[in-house]
């Protein structure tokens, strides 16, 4: 539904166009206001519709239907808040990034665009509705990342004790899938909200124990932000977990049922649901070197007009009347390459953001790409080289950051999303709901 039809959703939910809102409603029903957005019943039931078809094809159970709903709009309020804030930040996802997305998704899978439109159809996405979150899920990924990176920190000294603390582990390292209960509570809660909290987590843990689906009661209880997923974190190494799940996983099988665990987000429900060793290998790291120019469009520089010029260099360079460090040097807005001809050196692809880290690993050495644009702009990249080297420090190095990162970063975003909601005006309207402000 267009952005002027969910305005006048919006003033009729809040009764600014009371005579309106019956032929409005007729076109579409609030069940939420979210700050100066509204959810949409056909968004609702859209995805809640996703999650059964998700559930039905894989065999699983699901809860009863209000809290199935209730989940599904608790995450379309959460997306609603993200994406108001991308929009007051200015960002956006072209067209081009999305079709160079989906292209990159479809090529990771071995498939093409038109396979991935024939598996969105089957679980009840028109084409455009896939575009559209998949556009989505690029732009709540690069938001998060954006407000989230800022807040961690990670020594070498913390580097350094991962490290050492793999290679204690030795060659097999046991991998856990994980499921997660999260019982919310706010960050300072009563005595009795404890008390609620951990009787109700009590009350869980034992219908578990006496065979309970897991997958039903995450999506019915759950506040965890794998709630719709029915709480399942996927197969992760200890030191890819948030640090209240690896501490409690250790000395775990199969089956087993931990807690309750207190956080600072509220009483956890863990349950291992799989396992797997992973063996350790040496590591041989690809490196390229490539050169490109980069254009940022702007009030000036339109978006076509940067890919225009740049069609016209490539073509230039092909013929040889010019080369691309010279025309880096000249036109390129890198500050950091563009004096050196646009050469960025020896590094490994995944340095780079996604969009530019695909184009450059699927170059041939001396090949030049098309146009494309990566979240900085529009880009022409040649790859001048490449060379695999015997990376094993260098990677155990990395992957110890990486494993610190993420799992701070996971931490964080549950943080940073709390204090989202927190900040905002909601009230849901939805009569298959409770009425009121959250």
């Amino acid at each position: 539904m267009n952005k002027r039809c969910k305005q006048l959703l919006l003033a009729a939910s809040l009764g600014l166009f009371a005579t309106a809102t019956q032929a409005v409603e007729l076109l579409d029903k609030v069940v939420a206001v979210v700050d100066k957005d509204v959810v949409l019943e056909s968004q609702l039931t859209g995805l809640v519709n996703q999650v059964k078809n998700s559930a039905s094809s894989a065999g699983q159970n699901l809860p009863d239907e209000r809290s199935l709903r209730k989940q599904a709009l608790e995450r379309l309020i959460l997306e609603s808040l993200q994406l108001q804030l991308a929009e007051r930040l200015g960002l956006r996802i072209t067209d081009t990034q999305l079709e160079q997305a989906i292209a990159n998704v479809a090529r990771s899978q071995n498939k093409t665009p038109e396979q991935l439109q024939a598996e969105a159809k089957k679980e009840g996405l028109t084409y455009s509705q896939f575009r559209e979150q998949v556009r989505s899920e690029i732009l709540l990924s690069e938001l998060a990342r954006n407000q989230v990176r800022r807040r961690i920190n990670v020594s070498d000294q913390e580097v350094k004790q991962v490290v050492q603390m793999m290679s204690e582990q030795g060659q097999n390292q046991q991998r856990y899938r994980v499921g997660n209960i999260l019982l919310a509570l706010p960050s300072e809660p009563s005595n009795e909200q404890l008390r609620q909290a951990s009787q109700q987590a009590e009350q869980l843990i034992a219908k578990l124990k006496q065979g309970g689906d897991f997958r039903k009661l995450a999506i019915a209880h759950s506040a965890g932000p794998k709630a719709l997923e029915g709480g399942d974190w996927g197969m992760l190494g200890v030191n890819d977990m948030p640090s209240l799940f690896s501490e409690a996983v250790k000395n775990h099988q199969k089956g087993d049922i931990i807690g309750p665990l207190r956080s600072g987000a509220g009483v956890h429900i863990l349950m291992v649901l799989d396992m797997e060793s992973a063996d350790q290998q040496l590591v041989e790291a690809t490196e390229v070197r490539a050169r490109h120019i980069l254009l940022k469009p702007s009030i000036i520089m339109s978006e076509e007009k940067a890919q225009t010029m740049l069609t016209d260099f490539a073509n230039a360079i092909k013929s040889g009347k010019a080369t691309l460090a010279q025309l880096a040097e000249q036109y390129s807005e890198d500050p950091g390459s563009a004096i050196q001809g646009g050469d960025l050196g020896w590094s490994a692809p995944q340095a780079y953001v996604s969009s530019f880290r695909d184009v450059v690993s699927q170059l041939k050495v001396g090949e030049l790409s098309e146009p494309f644009r990566s979240e900085h702009g529009w880009h022409l990249v040649k790859l001048e080289d490449k060379r695999v080297v015997d990376a094993t420090e260098q990677a155990t190095e990395q992957k110890a950051y990486q494993l610190i990162f993420n799992r701070r970063f996971n931490e964080e975003v549950q943080t940073w999303l709390d204090e989202l909601k927190d900040e905002a005006y909601i009230r849901i309207v939805d009569s298959q709901l409770s009425n009121g402000e959250l």
